[in-house]
């Protein structure tokens, strides 16, 4: 995967609003609250240069703030870790997130990690892909109405981002592909109701889990299921 704990690169920094509490910060990307999708409040909104459409929805980014361009401002040494959670739309934030501008709109405790409070605002900071360090098992929630099903997928280690993702029920002998539908969330066409479902996922540094029966039969539409495994 092209920049984990790779060189470092340039990008910005600006923060969500005071009043933002961490059941709007998973926004585009459908995580209802960023607690339960096992985020935290180290979350970010990033602009459409590295949203990907979507697809960097759980990835990590490790930033400091360029204390050498912005002495002012910048916190020394200081770095932490965030998760992709949201889109931060174009003429968001004074046209920061732009294309091709590569932007954090972060939550404001994780930037206040790296950036003294004061007037400012937006800051300069060095961000690198690095690897997502998960407590417990992918997690699952199941999403939707009779025959069709969203399952937003959160908790999700390793790269973090979801390259591809599949179902297979009790009846079937074989997986079958979800679709993104937006986000993290995962679209499948099939009647899956009353069917211990197994989930098979690859991310976008090529690995590959498969998660055997970690739906029981008995779901239902908005309960959510964590498996026993994890990308390391």
């Amino acid at each position: 995967l092209k920049g984990i704990n790779g060189g470092w690169l340039n990008a910005h920094a600006t923060f969500y609003g005071a009043n933002q509490s961490p059941a709007t910060l998973g926004g585009a990307c459908g995580y209802d609250n960023t607690f339960h999708a096992g985020f935290g409040v180290n979350t970010a909104a990033v602009s459409g240069a590295l949203f990907r459409g979507g697809e960097a929805c759980g990835a990590c980014y490790q930033l400091m703030c360029n204390y050498r361009a912005d002495p002012k401002w910048c916190l020394r040494r200081a770095v932490i870790t965030v998760t992709a959670t949201n889109f931060c739309p174009p003429n968001n934030n004074g046209g920061w997130c732009d294309p091709p501008r590569q932007h954090f709109d972060m939550s404001m405790p994780a930037f206040f990690r790296v950036a003294r409070q004061g007037n400012e605002g937006i800051v300069p900071v060095l961000y690198r892909r690095v690897s997502c360090t998960r407590r417990g098992g992918v997690r699952f929630t199941l999403r939707g109405q009779s025959n069709f099903n969203l399952v937003m997928i959160s908790n999700v280690g390793g790269s973090g981002d979801i390259k591809a993702a599949w179902v297979r029920d009790s009846r079937a002998r074989s997986w079958v592909p979800l679709h993104r539908n937006w986000g993290a969330n995962w679209q499948s066409s099939f009647d899956l109701r009353n069917q211990k479902l197994s989930f098979k996922l690859t991310l976008v540094d090529g690995k590959t889990l498969e998660f055997f029966n970690v739906v029981p039969s008995t779901w239902r539409f908005g309960q959510t299921f964590s498996s026993r495994s994890q990308f390391s």
